[in-house]
């Protein structure tokens, strides 16, 4: 998850304290650079939606991160929310009529349950968009940032060693993550009619062609 304290699940990162432990994605601080590196990607966005689930609380704190980037960019922010898959459609409708040239989608299962239609929305619509997952930048999404989830699943493994071997979980460490990637999509770039600037192309972890 992304802030197991704030969220009031653990104590702390280093003493959880209660049943519970694992790994942590930090998406409340990563959010700030989604905008920042959209910019950088479409430097012409002045306007971008940010798609979030209403029942999130992490969500609200996600958004203040962006709000804050935003003010320093120059750049307009649109809240669109959905409570269900069902009303990802509309919320489309909804962000375009409103007139954003941009898009973040934060995570959550909802949003990753129809990450396929929402990159392709976003694309038929011409909206740059910034995902929490390489796997919508795979679906057609223009570009991601987010931790190595691979590399997280990895990790986990050694915690379920370790707790099966005895080590109590309120003594385990929330793990925070140590590799990021930014995954770049050439063809939905070109389809946006986006030129990639070089200098982030250089960055990238992953380009699809």
């Amino acid at each position: 998850m992304g802030d197991p304290v704030g969220s009031g699940l653990v104590v702390s990162l280093a003493r959880p304290g209660r049943n519970v432990t694992g790994l942590s994605g930090l998406a409340e601080e990563v959010s700030r650079k989604w905008l920042e590196l959209l910019r950088e990607a479409v430097p012409r966005v002045t306007r971008v939606a940010v798609l979030a689930v209403a029942q999130d609380p992490a969500h609200d704190r996600m958004r203040m991160e962006i709000d804050g980037a935003a003010t320093a960019l120059k750049i307009a922010v649109q809240r669109q929310d959905v409570t269900g898959p069902d009303e990802v459609e509309d919320a489309f409708a909804s962000l375009v009529k409103g007139g954003a040239q941009g898009l973040i989608v934060l995570p959550h299962a909802v949003t990753n349950a129809r990450r396929s239609q929402i990159a392709n929305l976003a694309t038929k619509n011409r909206l740059a968009g910034m995902y929490p997952d390489g796997q919508y930048v795979e679906a057609g999404g223009l570009i991601s940032y987010a931790a190595n989830f691979s590399d997280r699943h990895r990790r986990a493994a050694t915690y379920v060693d370790r707790i099966l071997k005895g080590a109590k979980p309120a003594d385990l460490p929330v793990e925070q993550p140590t590799k990021y990637e930014l995954v770049i999509n050439l063809k939905a770039a070109k389809v946006l009619r986006v030129t990639i600037p070089q200098s982030l192309m250089l960055r990238a972890d992953r380009i699809i062609e």
